[in-house]
């Protein structure tokens, strides 16, 4: 499950930055192009990535509870 939120967020990440280069117009490539609202919406997509690769990056296997002495 682990990687699976891995392969999301840096997806979502890599989606997010082509919305905002495009919005800026640093990439005009399709009606995205010059557009702000796409960079705003690829910021908060960026995010949204962020937070899954950290989300992913602390999850702990499911260990045994440890023998109480």
């Amino acid at each position: 499950m682990k990687w699976v939120l891995y392969i999301i967020g840096v997806l979502l990440f890599l989606m997010g930055s082509v919305w905002v280069l495009q919005g800026i117009g640093v990439y005009p490539v399709g009606g995205m192009a010059y557009q702000v609202k796409w960079a705003y919406a690829g910021i908060v997509v960026d995010l949204v990535g962020i937070g899954l690769i950290v989300l992913a990056s602390r999850r702990r296997k499911n260990l045994p509870p440890s023998p109480k002495a």
